[in-house]
């Protein structure tokens, strides 16, 4: 299988050859837009002086204001027939923050850059959600969400390839450069998926023939998570990996940018190249095993490797423990990128209320996400960076035990055909 299929091997029914791959190509660029400068921030504020916690309290900053944005973001993506317009603000915000960020490194100004790039992150995840539903539907959504993370995680290769280079050449500031120029391409992208090829009533979960009336409710918010049960136990799982998962990665690059033992960017680049070249072929088979065995099974993979990894990177510091520290972070986010939309999309199906519940959850795991930073950053300076890795991976256990008792409200739920 390539990473962008074909029209005849795609269920995408009667979905226009050009705007599927455009879609393909928005989410390679968006790759390096949608998390921001993600560990290349911190080692870059490391370089200008600034500590692990205040770096960490940045950070959280803008993971909260994603939190609080994502989901009003999620039911705008329902309501609003400009699903392409909400993507290329975030491409918009991303450029300014990055400019920002380089040129006025100052707490206040990096905050606020945080801040805009926690919101555009916050709506880029239910507008490409809708997109996604909008063009393939139902039937075709695990097997596209498995292309669009393959897509994604291949243009996070390339682009911290290309930001390790530049970076080892040009020194941090190329990164930037090199993120500006991803956002600009996104934008591209984004022009070359058409329109009148998008049903924006499938992309907010409305079966066929489900009438305008439903489509006309005004989107009920936190309420359509705080009624249904299954909602809110994969949101309580999802805050509790983040909240473990949020902070390991920047921690691995302030690591070794504290001891000066290897070149900060070029190590970074590998943490990053590691990771994303596991997640392709996992998001593939995420897919595969989705259709064929259900969502939840999938979901429990993800849980499990997060444990696995922050006992790793706890207990092995040297430099060949980052090859199976971050082949395990592939594996989760890779397995997650398709079970976490998937999850929703069939648990509101139906309801025309599928990308507000998906922000609804995109915020509960926010909360975790935000506060990740702070916490890893805290111990990593009270402690080390061994106890912060041990106790960043301990987060993970709860979450792996509320999946295991609750799983009976899952395991029957699998992609099927539109209804």
């Amino acid at each position: 299988m390539t990473l962008a299929g074909s029209a005849d091997s795609t269920p995408a029914g009667d979905t226009s050859r050009s705007s599927a791959k455009a879609l393909s190509a928005l989410n390679f660029f968006l790759a390096d837009v949608r998390d921001g400068l993600g560990p290349f921030l911190g080692v870059f504020l490391i370089g200008e002086g600034w500590s692990a916690a205040t770096i960490g309290y940045v950070m959280t900053i803008g993971g909260i204001a994603g939190m609080l944005a994502t989901t009003p973001l999620g039911a705008l993506a329902d309501a609003t027939r400009a699903k392409r317009m909400m993507v290329a603000v975030c491409a918009v915000l991303a450029i300014v923050a990055s400019l920002v960020i380089l040129f006025v490194p100052t707490v206040p100004f990096v905050a606020a850059s945080q801040i805009a790039t926690g919101i555009a992150g916050a709506a880029i995840g239910p507008a490409i959600a809708a997109l996604t539903l909008g063009l393939v539907g139902q039937s075709g959504l695990a097997f596209q969400l498995g292309r669009n993370e393959a897509w994604n995680h291949g243009g996070n290769v390339v682009a911290a390839a290309l930001s390790g280079l530049f970076g080892y050449w040009y020194g941090l500031p190329a990164v930037f450069v090199l993120m500006t120029l991803m956002a600009a391409g996104s934008l591209v992208a984004l022009a070359m998926i058409r329109p009148n090829d998008i049903d924006h009533a499938t992309a907010r979960g409305l079966e066929h023939g489900g009438g305008s009336e439903a489509g006309d409710k005004a989107p009920e918010g936190f309420r359509a998570l705080l009624k249904n049960p299954r909602l809110v136990i994969l949101a309580g799982c999802m805050m509790l990996f983040h909240l473990g998962n949020g902070a390991m990665l920047p921690l691995l690059g302030l690591r070794v940018a504290a001891d000066g033992s290897f070149d900060p960017a070029a190590y970074t680049a590998a943490t990053i190249i590691i990771a994303q070249l596991t997640m392709i072929p996992l998001a593939l088979l995420a897919s595969r095993v989705a259709r064929a065995r259900g969502y939840f099974i999938v979901f429990l993979a993800a849980l499990v490797a997060l444990p696995v990894r922050g006992l790793v990177a706890g207990l092995y510091g040297d430099l060949y423990s980052l090859v199976p520290v971050q082949i395990l972070d592939g594996v989760g986010a890779g397995l997650l990128g398709v079970a976490v939309p998937g999850l929703v999309a069939q648990i509101m199906r139906g309801t025309g209320r599928v990308n507000v519940a998906l922000g609804a959850v995109m915020t509960v795991q926010g909360l975790g996400a935000s506060i990740s930073p702070s916490v890893g950053g805290a111990i990593a300076t009270a402690y080390g960076y061994e106890a912060a890795f041990l106790a960043l991976g301990a987060f993970a256990l709860p979450a792996l035990v509320i999946w295991v008792i609750f799983g009976a409200r899952f395991r029957a739920m699998r992609p099927t055909t539109d209804g």
